[in-house]
């Protein structure tokens, strides 16, 4: 197979399927010679945030000198998105070589009659080859669905565990109880592993602790409460984190959603608990802090166009919380798409709510999981926007945002991690 084939041969494996157990994701690990003993692991689990939270790490530990991978999903154009060696994505031949390894492993599972690796199964464990065979210090690993049955807990020995926010979102798979959500992110935690923590919801954070005292973990909890944000400009956030350890150090960070200051504040935690296994200087953690990129987070991919992949109810909240900001200075043109295992309804309202919009332009993205854009703009007009334009194609819808939005506005493309990455991809092309 070349790397189209195998490109091709992962996403025709069912992504929603019943879960394989995790002793079958471990004995795969086994069978594969156990790469992710070859390196260190920060685990990260979080309904909102986690992505961004082991951009952070990824970054500080780059710059106090340690070679990183980093293993994040879902991608946003290309598959390779899914791998980055001391961030930067991999390449294909580097793809392929791991995709060959994981293939020939699931031939033979196959021929023995047990079950092939799932969708996800397959790239964490590609990942894994890759970041052993790339002979890196530390993975930061981010879980796919959930936490206690993902694959990325067959991980048995990480440095520390960090959970982001917790929110409604995947109900039918964790639950429909923030509690209920909160054991399943929590299962990651590991006897006697630091747990770090976002401790803004007080149901979530009364279950990881509970867990953590449990399993014998120390447990951190970070809040709102121990931040103090200094300044937001169109350049980023200054922020401090308000304990003993960072004092009065101001950290920059280049993003202006004031929920990337809980998430920073997350990994400055973290690499606190860890400073005595990963000594790092203050300068470092600065200069780490403010170096991080991390792709469809309130990220200005032209000049006036923002894109967010917000995609469910606690993240569009947050993106609106920041583009608030903005509508005082400018008109707002809104590119919108959901896909249909997402509360479109409550997540549009909520944006409907706070912010008024000069343009509204929906379209529809996520194949299978497609919500037709004709529903959505349907939506809009109950929230009372009369003239909603709805486009299938999303390279139609974007052209259009774009000229809604004239030379005095700003368009934001948000809903969903697909139009994000549909829409970079339509960029890219035109390019």
């Amino acid at each position: 197979m070349n790397y189209e084939e195998a490109v091709a041969y992962i996403e025709e494996t069912p992504k929603f399927t019943t879960k394989n157990k995790l002793e079958h994701t471990k004995e795969c690990l086994r069978r594969l010679g156990n790469p992710q003993e070859k390196f260190r692991v920060i685990h990260v689990a979080g309904t909102n945030g986690k992505g961004s939270t082991c951009a952070f790490l990824t970054s500080i530990l780059r710059e106090a000198g340690y070679s990183c991978g980093l293993f994040t999903s879902p991608h946003l154009v290309e598959i390779n998105e899914r791998f980055q060696i001391n961030e930067v994505n991999i390449d294909n031949d580097t793809f392929l070589k791991a995709f060959q390894k994981v293939k020939k492993l699931s031939d033979e599972l196959v021929a023995e009659g047990n079950y092939h690796p799932t969708y996800f199964e397959m790239l964490f464990l590609m990942g894994m080859v890759i970041f052993a065979d790339a002979g890196v210090d530390y993975v930061t690993l981010e879980t796919g669905l959930g936490g206690r049955l993902d694959a990325t807990t067959a991980v048995e020995n990480p440095v520390a565990c960090v959970i982001a926010s917790i929110s409604f979102d995947h109900m039918q798979y964790l639950g429909n109880t923030i509690e209920e959500i909160a054991g399943e992110k929590a299962g990651i935690i590991v006897p006697g592993v630091p747990v770090i923590y976002d401790g803004n919801d007080e149901r979530a954070a009364a279950v990881i602790c509970a867990r953590a005292q449990e399993l014998g973990s120390p447990a951190y909890g970070v809040t709102r409460e121990n931040t103090e944000i200094h300044q937001i400009t169109r350049a980023g956030i200054d922020f401090s984190l308000k304990n003993e350890y960072y004092g009065d150090t101001v950290f920059q960070i280049p993003f202006v959603a004031r929920y990337q200051v809980m998430n920073g504040a997350l990994a400055l935690k973290t690499m606190e608990v860890l400073k005595e296994t990963i000594p790092a200087s203050m300068e470092t953690i600065q200069k780490g802090m403010l170096e991080t990129r991390w792709q469809g987070r309130m990220e200005t991919i032209l000049p006036g166009v923002i894109v967010d992949g917000a995609h469910n109810e606690d993240g569009v909240a947050k993106f609106v919380e920041t583009a608030a900001h903005f509508q005082e200075e400018y008109p707002l043109t809104l590119l919108f798409s959901a896909v249909d295992d997402k509360d479109y309804t409550d997540m549009i309202h909520t944006v409907c709510e706070k912010i008024r919009f000069r343009n509204v332009v929906v379209t529809q993205v996520g194949g299978y999981r497609m919500v037709p854009a004709e529903v959505l703009a349907d939506i809009f007009k109950k929230e009372g926007y009369e003239d909603v334009k709805a486009f299938p194609e999303i390279s139609d819808a974007f052209t259009h945002a774009l000229e809604l939005r004239g030379e005095d506005g700003l368009l934001f493309c948000v809903g969903s991690l697909y139009l994000v990455g549909e829409i970079k991809s339509v960029i890219r092309k035109r390019n």
